[in-house]
């Protein structure tokens, strides 16, 4: 239950990033709250891979396990729910719920993650984490080679191409928005990267399952994963709102934060996904930690002038 008293931090986001924080913290013996509306980026995916000792486990699993180990120190405290606002009030910071409760801390961590904004595909959605992929280490090994897709998005689409080929034989789908120049050519080439310009209008196959890809001319071309780039978002306002500076990647929309993952706003750290356009399990975790014993410094520093 939560601690009816001031916590030394509220980490809004209880998955990898929220929890590895919670845990420095808590074994420094300081108040925690973790809110977390339990939805994490991962849940469309099976199993989780690439994480070391974790590897092939489904992810509600490690995030059940980390959250024991997390909640046996008697200064964690935990909340179900959305985090809706936060504002900065006189020695910290004040939380409201989505239902309508509030609480609040001394310091104040965001690692609620992103959201995927995906492409507008039939046949996208019903497959993404299953067949319909972002991270080729992540879930490219599960693949077991063949055919595979990589959708063109953005202006990272062909890296994504070039890195996707270690896993299968790529076909990039230009999709009326990638223009390979002449060496991003020749490296396609190198790579054995079938280029296709005809766009693609569906993913074809009873989902999740992925048997291939339909073109704007009819043609069909079979696949068995396809790799997608999603446009990242963040899932509110809170940060802009807090007065945090955003930063704009070529994957999407990050909060800004100096390698102590400190935000620009004092007593505002922010961790894992939602401030970083490189994602997965381990990098969450490592962030989640930096964030951790950073916000503990920042406690320290404060009592005693400095640090």
């Amino acid at each position: 239950m939560e601690a009816p008293m001031p916590h030394d931090a509220v980490i809004i986001g209880g998955s990898y990033a929220g929890l590895s924080a919670a845990m420095q913290l808590v074994r420094a013996r300081r108040r925690v709250l973790v809110i977390d509306d339990g939805r994490p980026r991962n849940r469309f995916s099976a199993r989780a891979h690439g994480m070391l000792a974790m590897d092939g486990r489904p992810g509600s699993e490690i995030s059940a396990d980390a959250r024991a180990q997390v909640a046996a120190y008697p200064t964690a405290a935990f909340r179900i729910g959305e985090a809706t606002a936060a504002v900065a009030v006189d020695g910290g910071f004040e939380i409201t719920l989505d239902d309508g409760g509030k609480t609040s801390g001394r310091r104040l961590l965001l690692a609620h993650g992103v959201v995927d904004e995906l492409p507008d595909l039939p046949g996208v959605r019903e497959r993404w984490g299953r067949t319909a992929l972002h991270c080729p280490y992540c879930h490219g090994y599960e693949i077991g080679g063949g055919s595979i897709g990589v959708l063109g998005a953005g202006p990272m689409s062909v890296h994504q191409a070039l890195m996707v080929a270690d896993w299968g034989d790529v076909t990039l789908f230009l999709n009326g928005v990638v223009t390979p120049d002449a060496e991003e050519a020749l490296k396609l080439a190198r790579r054995g990267v079938n280029v296709e310009p005809t766009p693609v209008v569906a993913l074809e196959g009873e989902a999740p399952t992925l048997t291939g890809a339909r073109l704007a001319d009819g043609r069909r071309v079979p696949l068995k994963a396809i790799f997608v780039g999603p446009r990242l978002r963040q899932p509110g306002r809170m940060a802009e709102a807090l007065g945090c500076e955003m930063e704009e990647t070529l994957a999407g929309t990050i909060v800004r934060t100096d390698e102590w993952k400190q935000t620009t706003v004092p007593g505002v750290f922010a961790a894992g996904d939602t401030a970083r356009a490189m994602s997965n399990l381990t990098l969450a975790s490592a962030d989640g930690v930096m964030a951790g014993v950073a916000l503990h410094r920042s406690l320290i520093a404060e009592q005693i002038g400095g640090f």
